[in-house]
């Protein structure tokens, strides 16, 4: 049979491969292009309405609710808060679309690549930076009050970004991580101790999952932009390529279909 078989960072081969065998006693074998068994499927699986397209539903499986529960709701964005939100890419494409649910007054987003916030300005952004020119006095500036935003999520995952979402945060404002972080970041207490900032990290748990379905299906959230590029499963490797060099292609989400 045909797979994608992974060898290590960047090095990974689609071809033939000796079918799969049972070896162990906690072994299963399950086709995924077909049908896979899902333990625990009820609290994890949801029945989707005829009108939610499978590429919208897609979304749900992971930068919605995690944008949602860790961006969003642990920010707690409210109405008429000043929102920056630091990456672009899909996690942050999707904190500015459910942040967008609490009415902001103003969602500013913020990136390196330029097709990332081209597209953060399709999906709903008030204002976008590059970053070099995100610095905290032009936040500030625009901010409601020139003190800086209320919330700042960091949507990256590499200290630099972390640290500029603390420094962009107003007095009494809040940070919520949502980046997943390989090296220490540093938090500057010198300059927050009496800045009374919080800052929340958290790993997503789905809860949301039948809500945001929920507003799928009742036309509150347009993800279509969010699959920028198809493949079949059969051109998986050419998907990874694509993903890989998003900088070039303007890939945000790939999504793979069998054919």
């Amino acid at each position: 049979m045909k797979a994608l078989t992974y060898h290590g960072p960047c090095r990974r081969t689609w071809g033939e491969v000796p079918d799969p065998v049972v070896r162990d006693p906690e072994d299963a074998v399950v086709r995924v292009g077909e049908s896979v068994r899902t333990p625990f499927a009820d609290t994890s699986l949801y029945k989707l309405p005829e009108d939610v397209r499978n590429e919208d539903a897609l979304l749900l499986a992971d930068i919605l609710p995690t944008a949602y529960e860790v961006g969003v709701r642990k920010g707690r964005v409210g109405p008429g808060d000043t929102v920056a939100i630091v990456g672009a890419g899909p996690i942050g494409l999707a904190a500015i679309l459910t942040a967008r649910l609490y009415t902001p007054s103003r969602v500013i987003a913020v990136d390196l690549a330029q097709s990332r916030l081209d597209a953060a300005k399709r999906l709903g952004a008030d204002a976008v930076l590059t970053a070099a020119e995100a610095t905290p006095e032009a936040v500030r500036a625009l901010s409601r009050d020139g003190l800086g935003v209320d919330v700042a999520i960091e949507a990256v995952g590499v200290p630099e970004t972390f640290e500029l979402c603390t420094r962009l945060v107003r007095p009494g404002g809040r940070v919520a991580n949502v980046g997943v972080h390989g090296k220490p970041a540093v938090l500057h207490l010198e300059d927050l101790w009496n800045r009374d900032v919080t800052v929340t990290t958290g790993l997503v748990d789905t809860h949301s999952t039948p809500m945001l379905l929920d507003l799928l299906v009742a036309g509150r959230l347009d993800v279509a932009a969010l699959v920028t590029h198809r493949f079949g499963l059969d051109e998986m490797q050419e998907a990874y390529d694509v993903f890989a060099a998003a900088a070039d292609t303007g890939a945000l989400k790939v999504a793979l279909f069998r054919t």
